[in-house]
């Protein structure tokens, strides 16, 4: 029998690094504090009537070519080396994957965030994620970014997490408008946990959590960032709201644990009931 699948789906940005993915080396090799350049970006895209990931992206570019700093997928894979993660991070993943095999649960990770896939390929838990959905550049010729190729904002997260949920790949578009039945979509949303923290998320939070699914919203411990995931839980578009703390033994990894320990009970309890209906129908045919 095959095991029952569950996916866990990650912001990355603030709910996995402890800040934006950029700022940790990309935005100083630039010559700019994170703050500053974040401001300009936003003002830019206001000013010219961008969507704020389109236009960051745009004056990533803008200011790369500026500063003579070449923006080529080996030089922002490089960034994702200087990445720092919360406590608990780098070691979830595996730890959690063998609770699931326990279980007899077959758990995949995915991360679904505005910032950029060539950073995150770079970075030290890549390894651990079946696919990745995020931001990226086209090239040309030279190996240097020309025009987004994907951008991810509201909408586009909860795109990719349909993708997830019907098992179509990165690239059918096409197919994920496509009517299919929840019992044949390879991971129904009732064994989708997300995990996110900010205004980008809130779409996918609430279409996981209004499809059965968990919606986690995180925030980064001791901080400020604590009340926006309570006002998430108040105003009922999260499960739980949490501390970005992934250690063994923390509210995360207890959490997760119960809620795995709940799926496998379902799909106990609904084999148990098929083999009963069987018998109903014997009876019947008798």
């Amino acid at each position: 029998m095959k095991k029952t699948k569950v996916a866990f789906v990650y912001d990355f940005d603030e709910t996995l690094s402890t800040t934006y993915m950029q700022d940790y080396f990309l935005i100083p090799e630039l010559g700019m504090k994170p703050e500053t350049f974040w401001r300009k970006a936003n003002k830019w895209s206001a000013d010219n009537g961008v969507d704020q990931v389109t236009g960051s992206m745009y004056y990533f570019k803008m200011m790369a070519e500026k500063k003579g700093v070449l923006l080529t997928k080996e030089n922002l894979a490089y960034c994702g080396k200087f990445i720092v993660f919360f406590k608990g991070v780098e070691e979830w993943f595996n730890r959690i994957k063998k609770y699931g095999k326990y279980l007899d649960l077959d758990i995949e990770h995915y991360i679904i965030s505005s910032g950029y896939e060539e950073i995150i390929e770079g970075c030290s838990i890549r390894k651990c994620f079946k696919d990745v959905y995020g931001c990226a550049f086209a090239y040309d010729g030279n190996g240097l970014p020309i025009w987004p190729a994907r951008v991810v904002n509201y909408s586009g997260k909860v795109q990719y997490l349909s993708k997830i949920n019907k098992g179509l790949g990165k690239f059918e578009d096409k197919a994920v408008n496509e009517y299919i039945p929840d019992d044949r979509r390879r991971i129904p949303f009732s064994r989708i946990i997300y995990f996110g923290d900010g205004m980008t998320d809130i779409p996918s939070m609430k279409m996981v959590k209004n499809h059965n699914g968990i919606a986690i919203a995180v925030y980064k411990p001791h901080s400020s960032h604590k009340d926006k995931a309570f006002k998430l839980l108040k105003d009922n578009r999260v499960n739980f709201a949490l501390p970005a703390d992934y250690s063994e033994g923390k509210s995360i990894d207890t959490v997760i644990k119960t809620i795995l320990n709940k799926i496998a009970t379902d799909r106990d309890v609904e084999i148990l009931r098929k083999r009963e209906d069987k018998k109903k129908e014997y009876c019947t045919l008798k």
